[in-house]
């Protein structure tokens, strides 16, 4: 994938090939920007143009130095990143400042690409503050995070930042629907749920969201809780938390639709009907209390708590009152 495979992110991506066509090069950069809107595809892209065979602004993909990067087997990329969404920890940090002192094999530019840079634990981010402070000609450092409020504001100042954002939802609708042709009912929920992330609707767009939310929507919504222990037995941490998701985006169309929001910008449009029957079910205090519900929730999620147990309470705690 070249520059143009990033969607919506015309700006940073301007950006960074003017860097590359004043060959003019920052020795450490910050990706910043909400989960899922192209950070580390671009980090990648960055990676392989400048060091591209063919192309002086991109990479091309078809040759020898595009393709070891791609299939992460180039000797002179490196990629860092916390195992098993833990920290990054100062050994790796000090393998990095090994690395960066030899020379390359190959590249005319070695990069590390540190993902998710905002865990690096304190003694590594002092370990990369002080390579940051010096770092070597033709190196050059990325960081990648969602969280840069997280970082070590001395390591922030010592990068040039480049910001991305998320596409408006209407037209990341449109880009679903065209360039990976999917059906108006899926492109919109996913343009929406996803809040214009474009990562995260691509990594869903081949899984049957729309069944699997409407099922956690039905579950939640009539009584008695029928399929819960199902659900949890059957689930990941990581599906709760999708599901939890699911349900605060079926709240929030409500709540948005009490105020009379305009009935395209609601996630769940397919159900639009059942919604206008909804208003009127729930009072604004309920609703608040839902939401304050749903997010304890998720924080527990991160808690090791039993997730059966947690969608039961859940249920009980927010809908008995309706039943």
């Amino acid at each position: 994938m070249g520059f143009g495979d990033i969607k919506g992110q015309d700006r940073p991506i301007e950006i960074l090939k003017s860097y590359l066509n004043s060959l003019k090069f920052a020795g450490a950069y910050l990706f910043t920007g909400p989960e899922g809107v192209g950070k580390r595809l671009a980090a990648r892209t960055f990676a392989k143009a400048l060091n591209c065979l063919k192309q002086k602004e991109d990479s091309c993909d078809s040759c020898s130095s595009c393709l070891k990067i791609e299939k992460n087997n180039h000797p002179d990329i490196h990629f860092i990143g916390p195992a098993d969404s833990e920290a990054i920890k100062i050994e790796e940090v000090r393998q990095l400042k090994q690395d960066i002192s030899l020379k390359s094999y190959e590249a005319d530019f070695k990069v590390f690409i540190i993902d998710d840079a905002h865990k690096l634990t304190a003694e590594a981010s002092n370990a990369l503050l002080k390579i940051l402070e010096e770092p070597p000609a033709e190196s050059v450092i990325i960081l990648v995070t969602a969280k840069p409020q997280l970082l070590f504001k001395t390591i922030i100042s010592r990068c040039q930042r480049i910001k991305f954002f998320s596409l408006q939802r209407a037209s990341l609708e449109t880009i679903l629907k065209e360039d990976y042709r999917l059906d108006g009912a899926l492109a919109h929920f996913l343009a929406y749920f996803c809040e214009g992330r474009i990562g995260q609707t691509l990594r869903l767009k081949d899984a049957d969201i729309l069944r699997e939310k409407n099922r956690v929507i039905d579950m939640f919504s009539t009584s008695p809780a029928a399929g819960l222990d199902n659900l949890a037995r059957e689930s990941t941490r990581q599906d709760i938390r999708r599901y939890l998701n699911l349900l605060a985006g079926w709240f929030r169309d409500i709540y948005l639709m009490k105020i009379g929001i305009a009935h395209a910008q609601l996630i769940n449009l397919d159900r639009r009907d059942e919604l206008l029957r909804l208003i009127h079910r729930y009072s604004w205090p309920e609703l608040e209390s839902i939401f304050k519900c749903i997010s304890d929730s998720l924080g527990y999620i991160e808690q090791n708590v039993n997730t059966k147990l947690l969608l039961s309470n859940l249920k009980a705690e927010l809908w008995k009152e309706k039943f």
